[in-house]
This record gives structure tokens, sequence and C-alpha cells, in this order.
């Protein structure tokens, strides 16, 4: 009989273990998530985003051998047990940033790769942090016949709620620029790194597309009551917060303060594209 394993079955590839770090930014904690082509108890595995230091997690993630691990960006919630995670099982670490590479090479973007019997795709998608990348899984999920394949998003996309471009090492440029591509992939499921998975990337993305649009108008139109111009300094990202996010709670006030920040430099990089999205 085949080995209960911890976690739970999201798609025919990925078993999601969710992480006890619950939180205002981290939602019901962070999604680690298992790979393996076989149910075989010891057939290798990959592990994308360790996650914290928690021993009881990283046994559920170690359950069988572990062959690879990967890195969808630097944030502690998905790195923290990185170090202890390689020393525990041996595998090799790789991300985007060198910096979070052990014993491996750093991740390129397109590369193509085959792990513990799942072909993997590396998909840069910076926004959120300049290291952001998605794995691409394109022989998952199949459907009437056909793969539509999934897609691991990491923070670029979450399953509930919208993301926090970390402004100045993310930008909204790059980050509408990753929605573009994501959205290219067609009707993947989502494998986000907070939340419930979503049925179809591409219909995710349109409305992450829509959402940035709404809010660009609406910092817009807080500068223009204001009669302020578009600056990340301080007064002028206070004033637009206040304005477009009043109902934020107080914990989360950074988070809203760092979006307005990426937003205020959307529009001193290019007024007229800013200014022509959010109408549109």
């Amino acid at each position: 009989m085949p080995q209960k394993l911890s976690g739970e079955v999201w798609t025919p590839l990925a078993r999601r273990v969710l992480a006890p770090n619950a939180g205002p930014m981290t939602l019901d904690g962070t999604n680690s998530y298992v790979l393996s082509a076989n149910d075989d108890p010891a057939a290798p595995t990959v592990v994308v985003d360790p996650g914290p230091l928690d021993d009881t997690h990283l046994a559920a993630l170690a359950e069988r051998p572990v062959e690879l691990v990967l890195i969808t960006h630097h944030h502690a919630d998905h790195t923290e047990a990185s170090v202890e995670f390689a020393h525990r099982t041996g595998a090799p670490v790789r991300a985007l940033d060198p910096a979070f590479c052990i014993n491996a090479e750093p991740l390129a973007d397109g590369e193509e790769f085959t792990a513990a019997g799942v072909r993997i795709r590396v998909i840069a998608t910076p926004g959120h942090t300049a290291d952001s990348v998605c794995f691409h899984l394109p022989d998952d999920e199949p459907h009437g016949g056909t793969a539509r394949g999934s897609v691991i998003t990491g923070d670029t996309m979450l399953g509930r709620g919208t993301t926090v471009i970390v402004h100045p090492e993310g930008t909204l440029r790059d980050y509408l620029d990753s929605l573009t591509t994501l959205r290219a992939l067609g009707p993947a499921t989502v494998l986000p790194a907070h939340g419930p998975s979503l049925p179809n990337l591409a219909d995710a993305s349109d409305s992450y597309l829509a959402h940035r649009a709404t809010r660009l108008g609406h910092v817009r139109d807080a500068l223009e009551r204001a009669g302020l111009s578009a600056s990340t300094d301080a007064a002028t990202v206070a004033a637009v917060t206040d304005a477009v996010y009043h109902d934020t709670p107080a914990d989360v006030r950074f988070a809203a303060e760092a979006s307005v920040r990426a937003q205020l430099a959307y529009f001193e990089e290019q007024p007229q594209h800013a200014a022509d999205a959010a109408a549109s």
C-alpha cells in the first residue's frame, strides 16, 4: 500500500505542504511544494521553497529522498530553512540569486531541466522582488487528453488577494511585464506561495492586470485631488496611502505604502504610459 505522505495532493505532480507561519503577510502560511512524477516512496522529489525553520515542517518535506531544492525568491518565509534543509537532505539549492544557492549553479531565465521525473521550466518574473521566478510544469494537470500544465508562482501571484511590489527592489513596470508573460502560458493551474490554488493562470493574470490598472487610476486621482505631483518622497507616499488605502489595517500599513511607492515610481518613470494604463 502506498505510503501516506504529509500535505495535500494539489495536482498529479505537486503536493502542497503548508508551513506553520500564518500571518497578515503570509495568509494561511507559506505553501512549500513537493514535486515528483513517481508515487514510489523511494523515488526522489523536488522541494520548492522549504519555508521557515520548523522541524515538523522540514520533516514532512523530507519524507522521501530530496533530489533538488528550488527557491522562488529570497524572502525569509520561503528561504529561512534552506541551509538546514540542504544539510539534512544533502540536496543542492538553486535560486536566481547566487547568494541563495547551495552547492549548485544559479537558475537562468528560460532554463528547462528534469528532476524527480518532472519537467521544469524557469520563468523570471521580477516585480515582487528582483529575483522572483516561477516554475512552469508543462506536463502537469492532464485535461481532455492534453496537459494544460501548472505554474508555481511564488509571491508573483497569490491564491487570495494581491501581492506587494517591494520597491525599489521590485518595480511595477517589471511586475506588469511579468504578468503579461504568465498570461501567455494559458489556462495552467496556479500553485501560489500563499493561499489556495487557482484554476486558470490566464484569467488570474487578467484579473491582476486589471486590478493594477484600477489602482493606478486611484493613485492618479489622489494626486490630482491633493494637487501633488508623482514623487516617492515620504510625505507624498503617506498622503496617497491615506487616500487610496484608508481602510488598511495598521499592521499591514507598510505593505500599502510599499505598493503606493511602486505606483508613484511608475508614474515618475513613464507618466504617459501610466496614465494610459490607468485610463484603459
